[in-house]
């Protein structure tokens, strides 16, 4: 995908993996994590200009549109701020596997359910 020393720590990335748009993150322990980028409660594809920040050692994005907070690991919604998504697949964000070899940034697809594969 890139390498990994070109995304910004805490700050989001856009990127197609497959056809998808998808958000990427570099946490502050060096870790990359990918949601998909469209927001499930406004529809736009905006999840890598979210704010990044943790819940009880969570690593958090919040939509920079209604400030829904996901967890970044998992994709649930945590906080949907009394908004109710406007996606039929519901509030949570698929997520896709990351690794980092060699310092290059490998993204995986998810399952067929959303969940990582």
């Amino acid at each position: 995908m890139c390498r990994a020393s070109d995304l910004a720590v805490e700050r989001g990335a856009a990127a197609l993996v497959g056809g998808q748009q998808v958000a990427l993150f570099r946490l502050t322990d060096g870790r990359v994590l990918a949601v998909q980028q469209l927001d499930p409660f406004s529809g736009a594809n905006v999840m890598s200009r979210g704010i990044v920040g943790t819940r009880g050692g969570v690593p958090t994005v919040a939509s920079p549109m209604y400030k829904q907070v996901f967890a970044l690991e998992t994709g649930v919604c945590l906080d949907p701020v009394g908004f109710l998504p406007v996606l039929a697949a519901g509030p949570d964000l698929v997520t896709w596997p990351v690794e980092v070899r060699a310092g290059v940034v490998h993204v995986g697809v998810p399952a067929a359910d959303g969940t990582a594969c």
